[in-house]
């Protein structure tokens, strides 16, 4: 009998997670009680690095079988087999099913539709222009990282982190990571996004105030006008249909993004609105958060190639705000001092973080200038900009 239980205490300690954990795996438990600990104290986008930073911690405690990097690191030219995620899959597995289906950051752009407001890029079309400028940063930071050793996939994911939009970065990474033999992951760009959105106020102040003077960031912009019910509704569909036919690879996220606008604007579904931009947000929110958060295995974090992607990322969102405050620059030349330079800079997509910091810097100069609704033009603007570059990127490169 002694050696019976002997026997099941040795089988019980054999197939427990402590007699299979490796260095590699308490490495990346670490790493997720640091995001976890940013997440908690430094409130760093808390939404969703708390549960990326608990995906991370479940898929590298072992032998939990909850996430299977074998169903989904297949071979060039063949396709994951969800039938075998179904029956052979853990729990994170299925709920990454969203992600790779891109369900989860098209759902997200429905509700962020329902609690975005267009009025100021409708009052000032201008906008445009600055939020268009703001997404050279992704172009230019494409070129860099194939100069890194990145391929075409490799780089197009990495370089729509310019875009400072965490759920176009995940459906960009999803498509043109599908498959195994891939450098980094969606997890790891995930990760990246999110953490440069959190560090907008570090990052983009210093570049707004190295590249303004005084006397432009001392510019007070006029008031904007006011903007009828008719044409906030006309808006999301006239925006959907010019973009579909010019950029169809954008259809998904823009027409997600404009169909929860016009819920909100329509006034006709306050149900569905409100559905939209609380339950079913927060829902995805979470699926969204702790399935990338399953991807971040080992291999791909402590590695030279995550470094390579941090200082690409850095670089992307650095020469995104930079372009749109140089931009902004140009704006204040041809309209003869009329558009303060620092709105140009919320033409990142990272709403309303961008825009704050505009109204941030400015206020420096002018306690008393009010920039914020000028700002909240070129930050909608660049989520429109970001969904339309993500399109291009996807027609451009293979997937």
């Amino acid at each position: 009998m002694f050696t019976i239980f002997l026997n099941t205490i040795s089988d019980l300690i054999a197939s427990s997670g402590l007699a299979s954990m490796t260095i590699e795996n308490a490495a990346m438990i670490l790493i997720a009680f640091l995001f976890m600990w940013l997440a908690i104290k430094h409130k760093f986008e808390p939404l969703l690095l708390l549960p990326i930073a608990f995906g991370m911690l479940l898929t590298n405690l072992p032998n939990t079988g909850m996430y299977h990097p074998e169903l989904w690191n297949i071979n060039s030219g063949e396709e994951i087999s969800y039938s075998d995620v179904l029956h052979e899959g853990g729990l994170l597995d299925l709920l990454y099913m969203g992600v790779k289906l891109q369900i989860y950051p098209a759902l997200i752009f429905l509700g962020i539709g329902c609690m975005t407001d267009f009025a100021p890029l409708i009052a000032n079309p201008k906008s445009f222009l600055l939020g268009a400028a703001a997404q050279a940063g992704i172009f230019l930071t494409f070129i860099g990282a194939a100069a890194f050793g990145f391929n075409g996939n490799e780089a197009g994911a990495i370089s729509i982190i310019g875009g400072a939009d965490g759920p176009t970065a995940i459906y960009v990474s999803s498509l043109l990571l599908n498959g195994g033999g891939y450098k980094v992951e969606v997890g790891t760009i995930a990760l990246a996004a999110y953490t440069y959105m959190a560090l907008v106020p570090l990052i983009q102040p210093p570049i707004m105030r190295a590249l303004t003077t005084k006397k432009e960031r001392l510019v007070r912009m006029t008031q904007l006008r006011a903007v009828s019910k008719t044409e906030k509704i006309i808006f999301p569909i006239a925006v959907t249909v010019i973009i579909a036919l010019l950029v169809p690879s954008a259809a998904p996220l823009v027409g997600m993004l404009m169909l929860g606008n016009l819920f909100k604007e329509s006034g006709v579904v306050d149900r569905l609105c409100k559905t939209a931009q609380n339950e079913l947000m927060n829902i995805i929110t979470i699926f969204l958060g702790i399935s990338v958060g399953a991807t971040t295995v080992a291999e791909k974090i402590i590695s030279i190639d995550f470094l390579k992607v941090i200082v690409l990322g850095v670089i992307a969102f650095s020469v995104g705000t930079a372009a749109g405050v140089l931009f902004g620059k140009l704006m204040y030349v041809v309209t003869g001092g009329k558009v303060n330079p620092l709105i140009g800079s919320a033409g990142v997509s990272a709403v309303p973080m961008a825009a704050r910091q505009s109204q941030k810097v400015g206020a420096e100069a002018d306690p008393t200038n009010f920039l914020l609704m000028h700002a909240m033009g070129p930050n909608v603007a660049g989520v429109i900009g970001s969904a339309v570059a993500a399109g291009v990127l996807l027609s451009i490169i293979p997937h």
